[in-house]
């Protein structure tokens, strides 16, 4: 079996997807990360199936820095990731970079930037499960930091780093029925085909982007290069807009 990465073959995992069970957590807890783990661990399951070099970020950064063990310092480890917008995005601190070793190696966090990795050749897909209690009223899921975001696509630029990165969400809308998570909607979308302007950054929630991932429109036909000038645009935009905001209600009136 072919076990390239493809979109196509993306495509055909996502639509397999639907009324797929799981069983519920067990802890019980059906809100907020420990809801949707579940199925972002049987989906990096399906596609370690499918296709080679998928990791967790964690398990990427163990099995890089293993197979470079004589490398100790944590600049060194980090020049191991090719590109900088990569390193920035995947990387950990320099103190707990410093502290790895084979006999204490890297777990996952919640706040990893990726899901699930896949790395070929030099190029990285970073995709992110986002899934979604259709029997509950909320606000879209957060979905990556603005200010991430922004650094990234500044790199992109300024290092010439086009074209080696994709982000891609899957998303799953799920209800709950014995116990068992069902999927009852799937999606997949890539970020960098939705228009930069649509997307919306929630400045009370730890700046993130927010979106359900079936909303996210996949109209734009630039370049990266295009995308990533248009994000910037629209991410100096809404904080020139807040920053204003702010003024006026907290400095102008108090100004004797």
């Amino acid at each position: 079996m072919n076990k390239k990465f493809s979109k196509d073959k993306l495509e055909t995992i996502v639509n397999k997807l639907l009324n797929k069970t799981i069983p519920a957590p067990i802890s019980g807890t059906l809100s907020g990360h420990a809801a949707g783990e579940p199925f972002d661990k049987y989906v990096y399951k399906i596609l370690g199936e499918n296709y080679n070099n998928i990791f967790r970020q964690y398990e990427y950064l163990n099995h890089l820095y293993s197979k470079n063990s004589h490398i100790f310092s944590a600049e060194g480890r980090h020049q191991l990731i090719p590109y900088l917008t990569l390193r920035q995005l995947l990387n950990r601190g320099n103190k707990t970079t410093n502290d790895w070793s084979l006999s204490n190696q890297f777990e996952e966090k919640q706040n990893d930037t990726a899901d699930i990795l896949h790395v070929e050749d030099n190029n990285f897909v970073i995709i992110d499960v986002k899934t979604f209690n259709m029997d509950k009223l909320g606000q879209p899921p957060n979905i990556i930091s603005s200010y991430k975001l922004a650094k990234a696509c500044k790199n992109i630029i300024q290092m010439n780093e086009y074209d080696i990165l994709d982000i891609i969400y899957i998303g799953i809308h799920w209800e709950l029925s014995d116990n068992q998570l069902i999927c009852k909607k799937s999606y997949w979308k890539e970020l960098f085909k939705s228009e930069p302007s649509n997307l919306y950054i929630n400045h009370a929630a730890a700046l993130q982007i927010q979106f359900h991932v079936d909303d996210l429109d996949q109209s734009f036909k630039g370049s990266q290069e295009d995308w990533c000038r248009s994000f910037l645009n629209h991410y100096l935009e809404s904080y020139g807009k807040r920053i204003n905001r702010m003024k006026k209600k907290f400095i102008e009136p108090f100004i004797l």
